[in-house]
């Protein structure tokens, strides 16, 4: 008996931890519901990876835009005759707001 007790307090926290919790969701589920939970488990993951790739996906899309978006802005206010390198976006679209607006009123 003392050989079991060693061989048990020699198995690492974790795995006790899990022991236990197998113990438990055996317990409450019963044997025949663990397959349906772990399939449940396995589509749930799934679907959370699918969420964080699209999520990905859609971030690199909104990076690539503001770039698009930055260089459009240049274009439109070199041929309006603004100078855009010292300033930032939102100077940049205020600037061209205000050449347009200039034009329309004269």
């Amino acid at each position: 008996m003392n050989g079991i007790h060693n061989a048990i307090l020699q198995v690492p926290v974790g795995y006790e931890i899990l022991i236990i919790i197998v113990i438990i969701v055996v317990l409450f589920f019963g044997v025949k519901k663990i397959p349906e939970l772990a399939r449940s488990f396995g589509k749930a993951t799934a679907e959370y990876e699918k969420a964080r790739i699209e999520a990905k996906k859609e971030l690199a899309q909104i990076k690539g835009t503001d770039k698009i978006g930055r260089e459009k802005l240049e274009e439109i206010a070199e041929s309006l005759g603004i100078d855009y390198t010292n300033k930032n976006d939102d100077d940049l679209r205020k600037a061209i707001e205000g050449a347009v607006n200039k034009e329309k009123n004269s």
